[in-house]
């Protein structure tokens, strides 16, 4: 088969080519290169690997790159919160309208699969403080960034569930780790790099709840639910991590000062957070075998490792970061 990996030079998704190349998949990226192309440097030369540089958002691109495609991987968006809300016309004609017309395009082309990445952000704010959500809890957006990823779960799954194209939503849940593209905005990246840079971090609301999943574990995700039997994954939505990984912010940063030496932490006290939600994992690992190989404190050593080293010499830096 020969995968399509949109927003392939991201932080999931210059993981995800890596994987897919290693279990002897055909690649193809494509990205606009918002954030360079630096995380694909090593593998251009594989050759089952190409690279193709264009934006969903256009016509053309898109019919280039969907020829001899097999499958989609959907990652290309723009990603996170303070994203969106900073470059809302830019999210929305991305996120919605290029996904749209990703999606008829490839319906169009006769691809077989369409994995979309979609988030846990999706449930915002718990009804119930002691309860987990599950896939089928009520969805409360409190952003755009989750709007736009509800609007097109939506569309997939149910107005388009008839489509001769398989299509599965996967809703991550807060992503960490090290990546080719790294990046330090991330809770537990960010958290990690302040204690080990700067020795201090400040938490804002310790109480509130997120579930977190390392980005290899979600690239894997992906391509468990490509190798997956149709029948499983159809029209169907799931989401990704493990349960016992539910961290409060106070409990993530008790990890974090188990790894880094001498921090200080100042809490803030804030009685109100728009998301706070703990998830339950039960239906990947029930349905399609799903689970993690790496947990919060692993991600920690590898970021408190990495920077360590002095190779990142501006983990600060606009690179690191999405805006």
């Amino acid at each position: 088969m020969k995968i399509l990996v949109t927003g392939g030079a991201g932080y999931i998704g210059s993981v995800l080519v890596r994987l897919l190349l290693n279990k002897g998949f055909a690649v193809r990226a494509f990205d606009s290169l918002k954030f360079g192309g630096d995380a694909l440097y090593d593998v251009m030369l594989n050759p089952g690997f190409e690279f193709m540089k264009g934006d969903i958002r256009n016509a053309d691109d898109v019919k280039k790159a969907l020829d001899g495609i097999d499958a989609i991987a959907h990652l290309a968006s723009i990603v996170g919160d303070p994203a969106c809300k900073k470059f809302s016309e830019e999210a929305n004609e991305t996120n919605w309208d290029g996904s749209v017309a990703l999606f008829e395009a490839a319906e169009k082309a006769g691809i077989k699969r369409f994995v979309f990445a979609s988030t846990c952000s999706n449930y915002g704010k718990m009804s119930d403080p002691d309860s987990f959500v599950v896939e089928t809890s009520e969805l409360n957006p409190v952003s755009l960034y989750a709007e736009l990823k509800v609007k097109f779960e939506k569309y997939i799954l149910e107005q388009r569930k008839d489509s001769k194209m398989c299509s599965t939503a996967l809703r991550f849940s807060t992503v960490y780790g090290f990546s080719p593209r790294i990046r330090f905005d991330l809770t537990v990246n960010e958290f990690t790099r302040n204690a080990t840079i700067n020795g201090e971090q400040e938490i804002w609301g310790e109480q509130f709840w997120r579930p977190y999943c390392h980005v290899d574990d979600l690239a894997r995700s992906v391509v468990l639910v490509l190798e997956s039997p149709e029948e499983k994954v159809r029209a169907n939505v799931f989401n990704v991590g493990t349960t016992e990984e539910n961290y409060s912010k106070g409990m993530l940063i008790e990890e974090v000062c188990k790894v880094v030496p001498n921090v200080k932490v100042h809490y803030i006290e804030l009685n109100e957070d728009p998301r706070d939600y703990r998830v339950n994992f039960d239906k990947i690992k029930n349905e399609l075998g799903f689970t993690i190989t790496k947990k919060v404190p692993d991600g920690i050593k590898e970021i408190y490792s990495l920077l360590k080293t002095g190779v990142v010499t501006d983990s600060f830096g606009q690179k690191f970061r999405n805006i």
